[in-house]
């Protein structure tokens, strides 16, 4: 029961601090990201090349012949929409709900409101991925690289895309105008988030005004949708998207390779670990601290499935192989990462759950004036995100399969080159003069993932600066990097 005493809306009345540089940052953000997730997904293509031939000599470009080179639709911008698609989307979401509902699942409370109350989750985002995963590997045994769910998620790309940008859209405006309805001491707990009741329309509507937004569907039942929405149909349509193209890989040459093969497992395995370990979500900041506007539905729906699966999409067209060699480097790096990323978070959420466990001992921690403990020591006395270091040193194995990367793809029938590739419909690839700016695209996660855990980490201190006070400026004179050791 929410406490009557709780004023939600006074929030506004403070000085706005903004984010993002604040309102024109996130029009910026709003309206800028979906086309360039658009830019990525034509300039590189499996029709002419990577990037495509005539941006590699922009002072002779010519419209026309680039737009026959990315595949622009011959309908203009409506042939980025199709009907059907949008509906097989919103069959996929409405399935993701339904395992929701049937299969077995966790339920418990999160952590204590501003109110005083606490919201009941239901965890079995991970029992719902591998029920899609055995389906999807059902399929493919049954009828190979020409399953139709690997088929029209390759041949529908940019229209599901545009689907699944709609729904973010739809989403994240649905919810604004729905927090207008939360009142003081309600009785579902529902509150406003403290960083979106500015009163800029557009930039509480990109970083959420409600703080956890949740809604009732007849024989599904309650959906918190921040939480679900986080951890389910973008992620499972991240590792879809990965099966897709490896299947795609098949088609175009009649093998598959080793660095897709361990690019879309390592992805794979990612994905699951944060829904095994759904529970730790909720000490998480999005969860705590983030209310739910475009700035989540659009990253959780449409930048983690088309973004992070730029390697596959792009291996899918230039195989590459590692060897044995090859992928024990990556590997290692791989495994380094994963080591920092889930020990120090295992860490963290064994000591905030239960700081007097026994295995904890060994750990020192600072007293606050808050009532809380910071650690000192442990992983946690190395930075004070080491658990970034961990995240951004598994990015790296995502991209590095792709080597040096770029390609341009001649037309069937060309006259042979020596070191191509040669599809089984004659056409041949070449790394030519692409060789290196295909990075830009296959090694865009790992630039993009950099500038988003330094700007967590600025939140984030931003954030325990106003709680802590001179408790927090202590505190980094103790643990005083940042994310990398003696680096920053």
């Amino acid at each position: 029961m929410g406490s009557k005493t709780q004023q939600p809306l006074e929030v506004s009345r403070k000085k706005p601090e903004y984010e993002f540089f604040g309102p024109p940052g996130a029009a910026l953000i709003s309206f800028v990201l979906p086309p360039l997730v658009y830019a990525l997904a034509f300039a590189c293509n499996d029709l002419s090349g990577c990037p495509a031939p005539s941006l590699l000599h922009p002072k002779n470009l010519d419209l026309n012949v680039l737009k026959r080179e990315v595949g622009w639709p011959q309908n203009g911008w409506r042939g980025l929409f199709s009907l059907e698609a949008t509906g097989w989307t919103l069959a996929f979401y409405f399935f993701n709900a339904v395992l929701y509902r049937v299969l077995p699942a966790t339920e418990t409370e999160g952590t204590v409101l501003r109110s005083g109350g606490r919201l009941k989750y239901r965890f079995n985002a991970f029992s719902t991925t591998m029920f899609c995963i055995v389906a999807a590997a059902a399929g493919t045994i049954a009828q190979g690289a020409e399953f139709p769910l690997w088929t029209y998620i390759t041949d529908n790309y940019v229209q599901i895309l545009t689907a699944n940008t709609l729904i973010a859209y739809a989403l994240a405006t649905f919810v604004y105008v729905r927090s207008f309805s939360v009142k003081p001491g309600n009785p579902e707990n529902r509150e406003l988030a403290a960083g979106g009741v500015t009163g800029n329309i557009i930039y509480d509507w990109f970083i959420g005004r409600e703080l956890n937004p949740r809604i009732t569907l007849p024989l599904i039942g309650e959906i918190d949708i921040k939480e679900w929405m986080e951890l389910r149909p973008g992620m499972l349509g991240y590792i879809l998207l990965n099966g897709a193209f490896i299947a795609k890989q098949y088609r175009n040459y009649g093998y598959v390779t080793d660095s897709i093969v361990f690019v879309a497992l390592v992805q794979t395995l990612y994905v699951l670990d944060g829904q095994y370990m759904e529970p730790a979500i909720m000490t998480t900041m999005d969860i705590t601290t983030d209310g739910f506007g475009f700035m989540l539905s659009f990253g959780d729906l449409v930048w983690v499935p088309f973004i992070y699966t730029q390697q596959t999409r792009y291996l899918a067209t230039h195989p590459q192989t590692l060897g044995p060699l090859g992928l024990a480097g990556v590997g290692a790096a791989l495994i380094v990462g994963f080591a920092i990323f889930r020990l120090s978070n295992s860490q963290k959420n064994d000591f905030r759950t239960n700081p007097n466990d026994p295995k904890l001992a060994h750990l020192k921690y600072m007293p606050t004036k808050a009532g809380t403990r910071l650690l000192i020591s442990g992983w946690w006395g190395i930075a004070r995100h080491i658990n970034y270091l961990g995240d951004w040193l598994q990015a790296w194995p995502y991209s590095l399969p792709t080597g040096l990367a770029g390609y341009t793809i001649l037309s069937a029938g060309s006259a042979a080159v020596d070191g191509a590739t040669r599809m089984l419909d004659g056409r041949q690839v070449i790394s030519g003069e692409a060789k290196g700016w295909g990075m830009i695209f296959t090694y865009f996660y790992v630039l993009y993932f950099a500038v988003l855990l330094i700007h967590r980490d600025r939140r984030d201190d931003e954030k325990c600066a106003k709680k802590y006070g001179e408790d927090w400026e202590k505190y980094k004179k103790i643990v005083k990097w940042r994310i990398i050791p003696y680096v920053y």
